[in-house]
C-alpha cells in the first residue's frame, strides 16, 4: 500500500494520540501517537471494545484506553493488562524531511 502523508512531526502533540479517520485511512481510523521515543500508529479502536484509542492516556510508550483501562504497548500493540486479550493492529510509520508518512497495514 501506498503512504499517506498526514502532516508535519510537530503536528502530532507530545504523548496525545491523534484520529486518522477512515477517509484518510482507506480503511479503519487509526490512532498515531508521538513520544520522545518515535511516533507510533494503532488501529484506533480497544480491542475490547468500541472504543477510540486516540482519546487514551499515553506514558511510558504504552496507551489506556479511557473506558476500561486496558493499556497497549505503542510500539507493538501488544495488550498489557485485562479486559483487553487482543493485541491492537499496529501500522507503519516513517518520518522523511519532517513529514509524517503512514502506511496502513489492512
Amino acid at each position: 500500500m501506498t503512504s499517506i502523508d498526514i502532516g508535519a512531526e510537530e503536528d502530532f502533540p507530545l504523548e496525545e494520540g491523534v484520529y486518522i479517520g477512515h477517509e484518510v485511512t482507506g480503511g479503519e481510523p487509526i490512532a498515531v501517537f508521538r513520544t520522545d521515543e518515535g511516533i507510533y500508529a494503532l488501529n484506533d479502536r480497544c480491542t475490547h471494545g468500541n472504543y477510540s484509542l486516540s482519546e487514551g492516556w499515553v506514558e511510558d510508550g504504552t496507551v489506556e484506553c479511557p473506558k476500561h483501562a486496558s493499556s497497549f504497548c505503542l510500539a507493538n500493540g501488544k495488550v498489557l493488562n485485562l479486559p483487553a486479550t487482543e493485541d491492537a493492529p499496529t501500522h507503519r510509520i516513517e518520518v522523511v524531511n519532517g513529514r509524517v508518512l503512514l502506511t496502513p497495514q489492512f
